[in-house]
């Protein structure tokens, strides 16, 4: 549980609680007008984010080279509006009660997940990054406990707040340190569930290969397989994703994926990039393009952006 501190109320960190104050205001608004903002802030961004919008657009260009250029503009602005809504999203999943919640979703799957458990096994649940990732793990910790990870931040403020969110309607002390490898083999083997996410570009310092990703060559961690495979734990994918009609989420566990490991790394690097490439092409305007998911490049190749 995180633990507050007298540093958290120092004069500079004031306009950060006021940033949360709001935060939590436009939480209590009904969701329909929450997700209405969003899309007119995402709209907003399309033309102050150029940097962003590059980007967005540079990897449906490489990704869906066979679209027409005007619906790949299309589809880059209706991500912009997805990207803006998950604010408001990540205020659902840290300030929302349960009841809240449920009125929104609905989840399949979770026999995979309550099965893994009673052979006596921790699950690795390979997240992927869709926009509203926040959002879609709570919604899953209404019905199962797991236990995710956060990337620690630099204002101690809001790293409160983000354990302090993670952790709402969670499991209590489930929130790891994105680097604990230890701590996340321990929990595996307690028969606990790890929530992972492998499908972002994590820099060259990080153990990698390089496998297909749309078919481009794209550096790929390799720790999924090694996590399962200290952990004597289960990889199970799901997904989550906001209903077209405004009405809601829809989660999905998917059945363990049973060939992994297979003791080689590129191999099942492969075959969890496959998964995820197939999981954002049903919903391709909700993933998170906005990341230079193949700046990390095999040497000697040209940079991508």
């Amino acid at each position: 549980m995180p633990r507050v501190s007298r540093q958290l109320f120092h004069p500079r960190y004031w306009l950060t609680w006021v940033g949360f104050g709001i935060w939590w205001l436009l939480a209590l608004l009904p969701y329909r007008i929450q997700m209405a903002l969003g899309r007119g802030l995402g709209r907003l961004l399309w033309h102050l984010a150029k940097s962003r919008r590059r980007t967005a657009l540079r990897n449906l260009e490489l990704c869906f080279p066979e679209k027409p250029e005007q619906e790949r503009w299309r589809l880059a602005r209706r991500n912009f509006e997805s990207t803006a809504q998950a604010f408001f999203e990540t205020g659902m999943s840290w300030f929302w009660p349960r009841w809240r919640m449920r009125r929104l979703c609905s989840v399949e799957g979770l026999e995979h997940l309550q099965a893994a458990q009673q052979s006596g096994q921790g699950v690795v649940l390979l997240g992927m990054h869709f926009t509203n990732l926040d959002l879609g793990a709570k919604l899953l910790c209404l019905n199962h406990s797991v236990g995710g990870l956060y990337r620690p931040h630099n204002n101690p403020v809001y790293d409160y707040m983000q354990l302090k969110g993670r952790e709402h309607l969670g499991e209590k002390g489930g929130v790891i340190a994105r680097d604990d490898i230890r701590q996340m083999v321990r929990r595996l083997r307690q028969n606990k569930v790890v929530w992972y996410a492998p499908d972002q570009d994590y820099g060259a310092r990080r153990p990698h290969v390089f496998v297909p990703f749309f078919g481009i060559p794209a550096a790929t961690i390799t720790a999924t397989s090694q996590l399962v495979r200290m952990g004597r734990a289960q990889l199970i994918p799901f997904t989550h994703h906001r209903r077209e009609d405004g009405s809601g989420y829809d989660v999905k566990v998917y059945p363990p994926l049973t060939s992994i490991p297979t003791g080689d790394d590129e191999a099942d690097a492969a075959m969890i990039n496959a998964f995820v490439e197939a999981r954002v092409r049903e919903c391709p305007e909700q993933y998170m393009w906005v990341h230079r998911r193949f700046k990390t490049r095999p040497e000697g190749e040209k940079p991508l952006y």
